[in-house]
């Protein structure tokens, strides 16, 4: 499904379209780019990010690495000049997105992975190893362009998660959109009370250092985001405020109990942290049958993202006669059976077996 042979189109060569472009070279992928910017479209062939400059109208795949507020004006006219070839982004906001581009060639992505480091400087083709990266299909998502952007991510490293786009921005305001800003405005405050200490930040050890570190990335993506996310940040500083106002109100009072409470409770949920998934040697191959009709793909693979069910690899075998087809994945053996429990609560048929 992917690999040698498979054509990409980069559209937008900075930090993130650079790392995917050095990523998919390495697995066999052609890849051609372009940036509004000249200097960065020589700086991606330069490092080996792309093959060539410019447009690629036989290509499988087009990813779209612009910022969020252009992604929209992007993805469109990437439909356009590629009439053919499955279509997805990377912004960190994908309701707006998903909501104004209605074709079914188009896949809303977000990879939950980055650098402090700007641009083609820093590109890494390791970078989506072990990350995660949200896909947001929809109703109306065509299943074989699910596919291809599917097996993409998953042949750079990453883990796949599927979430409906409206979910995926809440999500995303709770654990990466209000972190950073928490982050810079940590690192501003310490920065000014360091004029009147001037030994203040040659204090800054590994804690205050591991919590400010996303302060140092680039902030010219943030007036997009919050512009685009606004509601569900403001929801999650709001719960941040009241909470931290709680804390003040522990220590003000000195109640230790309190405080430990509070403390034990944040240390738990820390340490029960999901970790990145590995690779996974106890494979199977799952086969379920579905309907031929809208939203079928988007149910499989969202449910599997509720049950915590990992899709490493997914095909799709379409029936020649009939209205059904068959969606074949390949999941963690784990999770296979509550998997195939969840699929059944839906109508559902599925059947488990090894890989062949």
């Amino acid at each position: 499904m992917t690999g040698p042979g498979r054509q990409a189109q980069l559209i937008g060569t900075g930090l993130i379209g650079a790392s995917i472009g050095l990523g998919l070279r390495h697995v066999g992928w052609t890849v051609t780019g372009r940036d509004l910017d000249e200097a960065t479209g020589e700086a991606a062939l330069a490092v080996g990010a792309i093959d060539r400059i410019g447009r690629n109208p036989d290509a499988d795949l087009v990813i779209v690495s612009v910022p969020s507020g252009s992604a929209v004006q992007a993805v469109e006219e990437a439909l356009r000049e590629h009439p053919r070839a499955a279509v997805t982004d990377v912004a960190s906001v994908k309701a707006s997105i998903t909501e104004a581009v209605e074709a079914p060639r188009f896949v809303g992505g977000h990879p939950m992975a980055g650098s402090e480091q700007d641009g083609v400087a820093g590109a890494d083709p390791s970078m989506f190893l072990g990350a995660v990266w949200v896909l947001t299909p929809s109703d109306r998502t065509d299943p074989d362009a699910f596919a291809l952007v599917h097996g993409m991510v998953t042949s750079l490293g990453a883990d796949v998660v599927s979430l409906p786009a409206p979910e995926h921005d809440l999500m995303v305001a709770m654990v990466s959109h209000v972190p950073h800003l928490t982050a810079a405005t940590l690192m501003s405050l310490a920065s000014r009370r360091s004029e009147d200490h001037a030994a203040l930040l040659r204090l800054a050890a590994g804690g205050f250092r591991d919590m400010t570190r996303i302060a140092a990335g680039s902030s010219a993506i943030w007036p997009d985001i919050c512009a685009d996310n606004s509601a569900a940040i403001c929801d999650v500083l709001d719960d941040l405020i009241a909470e931290l106002q709680g804390v003040r109100t522990v220590v003000e009072t000195a109640d230790r109990e309190g405080l430990v409470a509070r403390l034990e409770q944040a240390r738990a949920a820390r340490t029960n942290l999901p970790l990145r998934a590995v690779g996974a040697a106890d494979l199977v191959e799952m086969r379920v049958s579905v309907r031929d009709e809208p939203g079928q793909l988007s149910l499989v693979t969202t449910t599997a993202t509720g049950v915590g069910a990992n899709i490493l690899d997914i095909e799709i075998a379409h029936s020649a006669e009939g209205d059904r087809g068959v969606l074949v994945l390949v999941v963690e053996r784990p999770a296979a059976e509550r998997l195939a429990a969840a699929l059944l609560v839906h109508g559902l048929v599925v059947s488990i077996g090894q890989l062949p």
